[in-house]
């Protein structure tokens, strides 16, 4: 049962793919689409939402035993959760109108994308004294979660009881960061596991090279969450598919996460984790059909954008528990790695964490930062890096481009400066525009 040696892949109804992983259960679904590319039309910020359109595939399919089941679903003990795709018609539940704290606009000019379903009609007030400034604001707020979500997706999902090390060796085999955590008891989903519960494992536990961690070897999932979770409970933070897409870069940026699992309110299906890097790539396919803000050719020292005081940084011969020990206490995603004469030679980031569970190395962290990284299961083609007196249009592309999380700011002698996160931009593009600062609220 706990046997991760193996995948047996069954195909089931409704283009559904279900491999069962131990207790983790690997869920992929595709979701069945009208041929603009959205389960429902698209709306702009001063627009009711209309009625989804389904295909006449879907609609003539016969009775689905899913989609007549009651709103709350008695799942067996035995059985994980289904993370299958499901749509509910509106007439059966109205839309969720979203909580974000962003006015109305009025109507007077229109501006139309190319690519019809997708870029909304965003409206223009002709009386604004720069009426683009907020127009990736409005952007976000006029589309869903729903829409974001990949017509084919793979969802790894683990039960409380599974052991705490096939958890993560499991995240490894299927390439993933996180995944939603299932309690069979309560028949709900609970929390995430990450690769920060990783690091939090071995920063607590390590001891030295000889003596093994007993807490990651046997505890299982529901045993770290006691412990962990003991003096602070936090809720899962999750989404509604039909919030939209502005609400979700508040929620990531105010709760300070980077992994949102958008989760349907109605069946209690997790369908897709949200990351900032995956809503900026959103944002950025249709930037070239929108007018320009001016901020966008401003620099990123004019608008002050990005960390520049105190940053974490380690060498290239620091111990692995030294830097562990650095992402805990200062709560940072990675850490440049500067030589002697200060400059970024290579960058250490939690995800580079997880590989010490690939290889099986997670039992000496006494090994250099330089040493780790030569375990990195990925090409690495070296440090992003950028200046202060680039613009903010630069560096959105660079950063979508490079598929980072982060540019390391440097000087012209490649000496470090400072930090730009992809939390540091979206707040920037969205959340700033509404005069709304989401990430010291």
């Amino acid at each position: 049962k706990q046997t991760f040696l193996a995948l047996k892949q069954t195909k089931k109804a409704g283009d559904k793919t279900h491999m069962r992983l131990g207790d983790a259960v690997v869920r992929g679904f595709t979701k069945k689409m009208k041929a603009s590319g959205l389960s429902t039309p698209p709306t702009t910020p001063t627009q009711v939402s209309s009625q989804p359109v389904f295909t006449q595939e879907a609609q003539s399919s016969g009775p689905s035993p899913e989609r007549s089941e009651p709103t709350t679903r008695s799942r067996s003990l035995s059985t994980p959760p289904d993370t299958g795709q499901r749509l509910s018609l509106p007439s059966a539940k109205p839309p969720i109108p979203s909580s974000s704290p962003v006015p109305s606009y009025s109507t007077s000019q229109q501006v139309y994308g190319l690519f019809e379903g997708m870029l909304e009609k965003l409206e223009l007030d002709d009386d604004a004294a720069e009426p683009e400034s907020d127009i990736y604001m409005r952007f976000m707020k006029s589309h869903k979660c729903y829409d974001i979500v990949p017509t084919s997706s793979k969802l790894v999902v683990f039960d409380t009881a599974l052991q705490v090390k096939k958890a993560f060796f499991a995240l490894v085999a299927n390439g993933v960061r996180a995944a939603p955590l299932w309690d069979t008891e309560k028949q709900s989903f609970v929390g995430m596991l990450t690769i920060t519960d990783f690091i939090i494992i071995l920063h607590r536990y390590y001891k030295s090279p000889m003596v093994q961690i007993y807490e990651l070897e046997e505890h299982k999932l529901e045993t770290w969450r006691e412990v962990y979770l003991q003096a602070t409970f936090k809720p899962l933070v999750n989404i509604s598919p039909d919030a939209s897409l502005f609400d979700a870069v508040y929620t990531l940026i105010k709760n300070k996460i980077h992994r949102l699992p958008v989760i349907d309110p109605v069946t209690g299906n997790a369908l897709y984790i949200l990351t900032h890097k995956r809503i900026l790539k959103f944002l950025q396919l249709f930037m070239c059909e929108m007018p320009k803000p001016a901020f966008m050719k401003q620099t990123l020292g004019e608008l002050g954008i990005g960390t520049y005081h105190d940053i974490a940084f380690i060498h290239p011969d620091t111990p692995i528990i030294k830097a562990l020990n650095i992402f805990v206490e200062r709560r940072v995603s990675a850490l440049p790695v500067v030589d002697d004469s200060g400059k970024v030679v290579d960058i250490y980031s939690k995800f580079d964490v997880i590989n010490l569970a690939a290889e099986k190395a997670y039992n000496n962290l006494d090994i250099t930062v330089t040493q780790a990284l030569k375990h990195r299961s990925q090409y690495f083609e070296g440090v992003v890096k950028c200046h202060k007196m680039e613009t903010m249009e630069t560096i959105v592309d660079r950063i979508v481009k490079a598929e980072v999380h982060r540019l390391v700011v440097v000087d012209e002698r490649s000496s470090i400066e400072g930090i730009v996160s992809l939390s540091d931009i979206l707040q920037a593009l969205v959340l700033s525009p509404a005069g709304i600062d989401a990430q010291h609220c």
